[in-house]
């Protein structure tokens, strides 16, 4: 339990705890514009959205009714206008914060010079899953002396798209926007104002006193009005619903909070109503501070979903995976042979179209976008990444229905006929080439294939599959080694590096001396104390990529450098932020966050190094291409 914030006046603990005894500290994480650290926050999901909370207690981003909708809330993006809940004292204050274990509950506890307050926060889930309402419970309970609150609830604009407005009722004051109607419910409050926008309680809590702010909401359906007391006794059955699922984890070896926390923030961005995984829960967090690099990440990339279903499934974790496996493989089947890198939460196959809003974006730092170009990108590794989750499915006791098998016979005859072709690669880049681990890509998804067939689960030719994995091996060993570099390069003829080459040590295709080479180059080109840039020249406009530096973890192991994984895996993960979550990317200079957050990339990456350091027989954790 470690930090936090305090905005104004004077410190009036001088001296007292904070001082280096594991106390309360006092940190500010907002600059003078109101925007907070991305490292700052803690993250709330209840399966169709998900809260971002800063470290003094202000809900920047809460997008409704679902995370990729336009968020009333967004603070984050938009100091001014873009709409925030707010709940702290009124006098000057520390902090100490933690999850509640095994749960996605925040509990943040401020110290004052005259008491101390205890707030629990929960996006609310009911006895059979994800509510038909959204429902944020706040609880403030007493812990000593006597504490005023004032708690601020206050719609933003959408993006600067629709203006919020109150609406008095026969059952009380609900917010308005565009078409989602808010009502606010406190327990035990001391008042509550009311403002053509916004509205503020306020609450004076002793030794004891329980008291509660909560927000239910819907879109365009009528809003169910719960008492506040049932809004309490709901934050106390999440909890017990997150510690029930938590139960089913089963991992126990080293990082094991780290490997929890980290499958509990995968958990928060699968979308439960499809089983889609999210890349991301936020939109336009800046990936650099120099270069207008900012991508809508609440879209679900096949890359991702499989990468973080190989690290669920390897937990134990069942029903997400199937889940979420069918609803991928039924999307993909409904495309035909045209495969999407990513599709939409709900399934649909997103356009090209970018909405880019009028808002400045964290820090300024924009452009703020919905949206995302690369669904009609050639990717060849997406390939790889099908096969992987279908094979460790399959390996693992269950089987292919005959529509999927169909499907991945197609898919396995498109990446021997496409390997050839030059793509966008791993990182989405604008110039097409013929990236070293797209064409790796293919050779996992055609070995696999083969193994598949051979055990009858598809049907297909397998010795023209076998064939071509076995020519793109020797094109790759051909082409692809820069004797300069002494290692792999980025494409043939590049003289550059790229760190997702880790991700075929990962998948067995090279664990020998070349790929320990790799390694080493990759480690004094790219790295930054125990960080990775992606590729040659990342340096210059983005932060260290969070996934690459747990993929490196994973390949030292692979390679039999198991304590150098180890001591690197002990650096990394105290780079994570004070309640364990991660970024898309950290800048070496100062360890502040970059990109989208929380990242699922990250977190299954953190995984995937753990069980990896952890397996006696480390070539069976992950099979091939996993994070």
């Amino acid at each position: 339990m470690t930090d936090v914030e305090h905005r104004s006046g004077a410190d009036p603990f001088a001296g007292g705890a904070g001082d280096g005894t594991g106390g309360p500290q006092l940190v500010t994480d907002r600059d003078d514009r109101g925007y907070a650290d991305i490292r700052s926050y803690a993250a709330l999901g209840d399966g169709r959205t998900v809260a971002l909370v800063a470290r003094d207690g202000r809900i920047d981003w809460l997008p409704l009714p679902d995370l990729d909708s336009v968020p009333p809330f967004a603070a984050l993006l938009d100091a001014d206008e873009g709409g925030f809940l707010a709940l702290e004292p009124a006098v000057p204050y520390r902090v100490t914060r933690r999850y509640l274990p095994s749960t996605a509950v925040l509990e943040t506890t401020f110290h004052t010079a005259d008491g101390v307050v205890r707030i629990t926060d929960s996006l609310n889930t009911g006895l059979a899953g994800r509510l038909p309402w959204c429902e944020l419970a706040r609880r403030i309970d007493g812990v000593t002396g006597s504490v005023d609150l004032r708690a601020t609830v206050a719609p933003g604009t959408l993006l600067n798209t629709a203006s919020p407005w109150i609406s008095d009722t026969v059952h009380g004051t609900v917010l308005r926007l565009d078409g989602i109607t808010m009502a606010v419910r406190t327990l035990h409050d001391n008042g509550v104002d009311v403002t053509p926008r916004r509205i503020v309680a306020h609450y004076r809590t002793t030794p004891g006193s329980r008291h509660l702010l909560g927000l239910v909401s819907t879109n365009r359906e009528p809003l169910h009005l719960p008492d506040p007391e049932d809004l309490d006794a709901g934050l106390t059955l999440t909890i017990d619903n997150w510690e029930r699922w938590a139960d089913s984890i089963h991992y126990d070896g080293p990082w094991q909070s780290t490997v929890i926390r980290s499958a509990i923030a995968l958990k928060q961005l699968i979308y439960a109503p499809t089983g889609a995984v999210a890349a991301a829960a936020t939109t336009s967090l800046p990936e650099s501070l120099t270069t207008a690099k900012n991508w809508d990440y609440r879209f679900a990339w096949i890359r991702d979903a499989a990468f973080s279903l190989t690290a669920l499934f390897q937990l134990g974790i069942r029903e997400e995976t199937h889940g979420a496996i069918s609803w991928m493989l039924r999307v993909l089947r409904s495309q035909g042979h045209d495969i999407s890198v990513l599709q939409a939460l709900d399934g649909r196959l997103p356009d090209s179209e970018v909405t880019e809003f009028d808002v400045e974006g964290w820090r300024g730092h924009g452009p703020v976008v919905g949206g995302n170009r690369a669904s009609d990108q050639l990717q060849l590794g997406v390939y790889g990444d099908l096969f992987n989750i279908v094979q460790l499915y399959v390996d693992n006791g269950n089987v292919l229905d005959d529509a999927t098998g169909r499907l991945m016979t197609s898919i396995a005859d498109q990446a021997a006929d496409q390997w050839r072709r030059a793509d966008a690669g791993i990182w989405e880049l604008e110039d097409a080439r013929h990236y070293t681990t797209s064409k790796l890509g293919c050779w996992q998804a055609l070995t696999k294939a083969v193994h598949l067939g051979e055990i009858g689960q598809i049907p297909g030719p397998v010795d023209r599959w076998r064939f071509e994995a076995d020519a793109i091996s020797e094109w790759v060993a051909d082409n692809c080694w820069s004797e300069k570099l002494d290692a792999y390069e980025f494409y043939p003829g590049s003289h550059e590096l790229d760190a997702s080459i880790l991700l075929h040590a990962i998948s067995g295709f090279d664990r020998g001396d070349r790929m320990r080479r790799t390694i080493d180059a990759l480690v004094r080109d790219l790295g930054a104390g125990p960080h990775l840039y992606r590729f040659t020249g990342a340096s210059d406009e983005e932060a260290t990529f969070v996934a690459c530096s747990f993929w490196l973890v994973a390949a030292l192991v692979h390679t039999d450098q198991r304590d150098r994984a180890r001591a690197l895996m002990d650096e990394l993960v105290g780079a994570l932020n004070d309640v364990g979550l991660a970024a898309e990317m950290i800048d070496p200079t100062d360890d502040s966050f970059l990109g989208n957050f929380p990242q699922a990339l990250s977190h299954l990456a953190i995984i995937n190094a753990a069980l990896t350091i952890n397996s006696e027989h480390p070539s069976s954790v992950g099979g091939a291409q996993a994070g």
